[in-house]
């Protein structure tokens, strides 16, 4: 399901950056021949802001953020997956705070417009909660896994790039 889900997000991705891309480049085209498209780079900012939450909830659950795990790494493995519980207890409040801020937000930017492209402010607003809501996911589907993983020694799961990790971990 996991890996749907990976390839899911991996198309809207590239989708979204079509999109944007397109966007950006036909308002150029269109501004140099004197005719500006401002609402496409109003749509482009919109689409980008909800790429930056799929890909952050994207590293977040393959563990692909910058980390400094220098001090962990000589951690006893109970020591690691507490440690991970903590961090990702106060990062989960965190995000908590973050959606039910991003809400109000949103729910007072309904009626306010979204540059020249009439799209109320709120489809961009909205992004803030959700893709919050979508980090708790990822951070919720890693503590699992690790709370999983921990008779087996291995608490802490390297992304397929880290060239430190250790050979012998599953990923």
């Amino acid at each position: 399901m996991t890996r749907r889900l990976a390839q899911l997000e991996l198309a809207i991705g590239a989708a979204l950056l079509a999109i944007i891309v397109a966007l950006v480049f036909s308002a150029a085209i269109m501004r140099f021949f004197g005719t500006p498209l401002i609402w496409s780079v109003d749509l482009a900012q919109l689409l980008f802001i909800w790429l930056c939450f799929l890909g952050a909830t994207k590293a977040m659950r393959e563990k692909a953020h910058i980390g400094i795990d220098l001090v962990v790494r000589l951690l006893g493995h109970r020591t690691r997956l507490a440690v991970e519980i903590v961090v990702t207890a106060i990062v989960l409040v965190f995000l908590g705070l973050l959606a039910v801020e991003g809400y109000k937000l949103t729910m007072l930017n309904r009626q306010r417009l979204f540059g020249d492209s009439g799209l109320s402010y709120a489809f961009v607003t909205s992004a803030v909660p959700i893709g919050s809501l979508m980090l708790a996911g990822a951070l919720v589907f890693n503590l699992v896994g690790a709370w999983r993983r921990r008779r087996d020694g291995h608490t802490l799961v390297y992304s397929r790039s880290d060239p430190l990790a250790p050979a012998e971990t599953e990923l």
